[in-house]
Order: structure tokens, then sequence, then C-alpha cells
């Protein structure tokens, strides 16, 4: 479970982050900031992993903050989420190294993605001793460069869905069969055969025949171990 804090002065605008946080599996908001000060306070009485922090808060800049969240809990997190455009900002804040940087008015696919891309690597980061080259261009945004661009999904084959099916097996842990992921991600048998197929063809999944007491044995999906 990742525990988040919401650090954000507009009461409206942390309604709307919470409301996309729920859409998010495996998060829970520990509490929500209106100033620095109460930033700070959250930090030093739970345990944070994710800061959504504001840049400008009623007390303090939230760039500013983030040398202090640092020095309560080395291990925290933070994707900014401003309406600050200013390059100076943008630039401290990257040299401070957040996770990301989301200009306000937030879309929500937009954060949904940030967040099960933070979810993904924080995941990575915790099992993994040795880091290879695919984990880090993913990190650094280097896969999805122009470098890659003939690395497309083929034709029938939705990125999102892609990446639903992925977490879905992640979160499950176990094998499951092409009808159970159908119903878990609100698809048909075929359609989610097709995706599970496909993390097969290219080495990131892989199937075994489960033999039952009768009839025909089903074939079962689980993403690759490393």
């Amino acid at each position: 479970m990742i525990h988040v804090v919401i650090a954000e002065d507009d009461f409206r605008v942390a309604g709307i982050h919470e409301k996309f946080l729920s859409k998010v599996t495996g998060v829970k908001i520990v509490g929500k900031a209106i100033n620095g000060n109460d930033t700070l306070q959250l930090v030093k009485e739970h345990h944070v992993d994710l800061i959504l922090l504001d840049i400008y808060m009623p007390d303090a800049l939230g760039t500013d903050l983030i040398s202090e969240l640092r020095a309560l809990n080395s291990n925290i997190d933070i994707i900014m989420i401003s309406a600050a455009t200013e390059k100076e900002m943008v630039e401290e804040s990257l040299r401070n190294g957040v996770f990301d940087y989301i200009i306000k008015p937030v879309k929500m696919n937009r954060f949904i993605a940030t967040l099960e891309r933070y979810k993904r690597t924080k995941k990575e980061l915790d099992v993994r001793d040795e880091l290879d080259q695919t984990f880090l261009d993913d990190y650094f945004g280097f896969a999805n460069s122009t470098v890659k661009t003939e690395k497309q999904t083929p034709k029938g084959i939705d990125p999102l869905t892609l990446e639903k099916v992925k977490n879905r097996l992640s979160e499950i842990g176990s094998a499951i069969t092409a009808e159970e992921m159908g119903k878990n991600i609100g698809a048909s048998r075929t359609t989610a055969r097709r995706y599970l197929e496909h993390l097969i063809s290219v080495g990131e999944g892989e199937a075994e025949l489960v033999y039952g007491i009768v009839g025909r044995p089903e074939r079962k999906y689980r993403l690759k171990s490393f």
C-alpha cells in the first residue's frame, strides 16, 4: 500500500485529486494539508511514501519544503502539482528530484498515468537489488522517446488496456485465465486472451496448462519473472 499526502491549499482542488486517487488501486490517503506546516506535521506523524505537493502554499513555497520533507523522511517521493509554469520553479523542482511535475488544471488520465507509473517504479525498486537499462530508460522517460517509436503496439492492442492487463496480473500475483481477466477488466474472454497472448509474444508474460478433474485443460497466464 502506498501512503499519500495531498498538500493543496484549495480544498476544491484537493477534493478533485482525492477523487482521482480513488480510481487508483493500492494507494491510501494519509491526510490532506492546506499549508506547509501541516504538510511537515503529517510527515512527522505518519508513514508517508508520496506527497502530491503544490508550490504556492500560504506559508511556504513547495520548492522550499522539499529539503525539509527529505530531512524528515529521506525515502519520501514527491509529485509536484502546480499552476506554476515559471522556468525557475520547474527547474528547481526537477533539480530536487521530484518524480513528476504536473501543471494545473490536472487531467484525470494524466494524473492516473503518473500514479500508475509511480506504483510500477516503486514496486520494481522494492524488489530489485540491481537495475537494468530497460528499467532506467522507463524511469527517465527514454523508453517513450522517438528513438523507440518502432516499438509501437500492434493493431488491435490498445496501450492503456494493455497497461491495465499488466497491472491486474501484477496485483493478483498468480496465474489467471483469459475468462477471469476479462471479468477483471470488463472485457470479453476473447479480448482478454488477445492481450495476454500479446504479453507472451513480447516476452513479458508466460502461460501454463492447468488440468482439472474433467474437461479440457485451462490456459493460465502470469507476468514473466525476471
